[in-house]
C-alpha cells in the first residue's frame, strides 16, 4: 500500500533551477571556472560538495576542501539576491490534497538554509520529512538521501514513490530500490529513461499524482 510520496524540490515543486544555475555560474566565474546552464542542469540534484568537485574538475582544476564553505556561502548570497522562484502551476493544491492521505517528503541536493526558506514560503506545513544536501555525506546520484528519507518516514521501500526531474536524482532513487516517476523540466525526456515512468511535462504531473489517491482507503497502490 502506498504510504508516502517523496519529491525532489528544484524542478519538481519549484521552477528555480535557472536562478540556481545563474548563481553557480557567477560564483564559479569568481573562482576562474566557466560553466554553462546546461552544465549545471546535467548535475542537478548533486549536493554542493559533489557539484563543486564536478565543476572544478570540468575546468581541469582541483579545489581544496577548505574553500567549500566560503564558495557555498557566496552561492547562497548570490541566489538570494537574484532568485526568481515560483511553484509550478497547480502543485500546491495537488500537494495539499495528497497530504491528507500520505506522508510527504522532500529530498534535495540544495543547502538546508535555502530549502527551508523556500518550503516555508511556498509549502508551509506540507512536508513531514525534509532531507537536504548537507544532511548526508554522499548526495545524489548515490542512494543515501533517499534511503535516509525512507528511514525517517518509517516505511518500507515498496510503500513510497519518488518524483524526480534530473538524471542524478533518478539514478539515486533507482539505486535506493525505489519506484521513480520522471518529469522532464530542464533536460530532455530521454535523459530520464531509467525512471519507471516518464511523464510528458508538468501539466500531466498533477493528474498522475492525484490518481494515487485511492477510491477506498484500503485500496493498494499498483505501479
Amino acid at each position: 500500500m502506498l504510504k508516502s510520496l517523496i519529491f525532489d524540490m528544484d524542478g519538481v515543486l519549484l521552477d528555480s533551477m535557472q536562478s540556481h544555475a545563474d548563481a553557480w555560474i557567477q560564483v564559479s566565474r569568481e573562482w576562474g571556472v566557466h560553466v554553462s546552464r546546461d552544465d549545471i542542469y546535467e548535475i542537478e540534484g548533486a549536493n554542493h560538495i559533489l557539484g563543486l568537485q564536478w565543476l572544478f574538475h570540468k575546468a581541469g582544476r582541483d579545489l581544496d576542501p577548505i574553500h567549500y564553505d566560503p564558495i557555498l556561502a557566496r552561492k547562497v548570497e548570490i541566489f538570494s539576491s537574484i532568485s526568481r522562484v515560483r511553484p509550478f502551476e497547480g502543485i500546491y493544491d495537488c500537494l495539499e490534497k495528497l497530504a491528507r492521505l500520505f506522508d510527504l517528503a522532500v529530498v534535495t541536493g540544495s543547502e538546508r538554509v535555502t530549502v527551508m526558506r523556500l518550503l516555508d514560503e511556498f509549502f508551509p506545513d506540507i512536508f513531514n520529512v525534509v532531507v537536504c544536501g548537507d544532511d548526508v555525506q554522499r548526495g545524489k546520484p548515490f542512494p543515501d538521501p533517499y534511503l535516509k528519507a525512507v528511514e525517517l518516514l518509517g516505511i518500507q521501500k515498496e510503500e513510497c514513490i519518488v518524483i524526480e526531474n534530473a538524471p542524478m536524482g533518478v539514478q539515486a532513487a533507482k539505486s535506493a530500490g525505489l519506484f521513480c516517476v520522471g518529469v522532464p523540466t530542464y533536460v530532455t525526456a530521454d535523459k530520464l529513461s531509467k525512471a519507471d515512468v516518464v511523464l510528458d511535462n508538468h501539466s500531466s504531473l498533477s493528474g498522475y499524482l492525484l490518481r494515487m489517491i485511492p477510491v477506498h482507503p484500503s485500496e493498494s497502490f499498483k505501479a
